[in-house]
């Protein structure tokens, strides 16, 4: 006879995602909590190879994208590089 035990199972997490505020070129946005500024632009569906970026008043750069991490009522200017002749 075999001896019942609790559920190993550990408990499945909420499908919300917890948001945060932010303003991008003006406009409020609700963003993923969590998100680096690389993720971001993914998130945006924004391509990360033609913009510079603003968070704060200062320029992001590209280099530390990765490890910036989008905070609360951040304020985010994005610059599109246009081509042309």
């Amino acid at each position: 006879m075999t001896e019942e035990t609790e559920c190993q199972t550990p408990r499945m997490e909420s499908a919300e995602t917890k948001t945060i505020e932010v303003v991008v070129n003006g406009e409020a946005r609700s963003v993923p909590e969590g998100l680096s500024l690389d993720r971001l632009l993914v998130w945006l569906a924004i391509d990360p190879s033609r913009v510079a970026v603003e968070r704060n008043r200062s320029i992001a750069r590209k280099i530390d994208w990765p490890a910036t991490r989008i905070e609360p009522r951040d304020q985010l200017e994005i610059v599109w590089f246009v081509g042309g002749g």
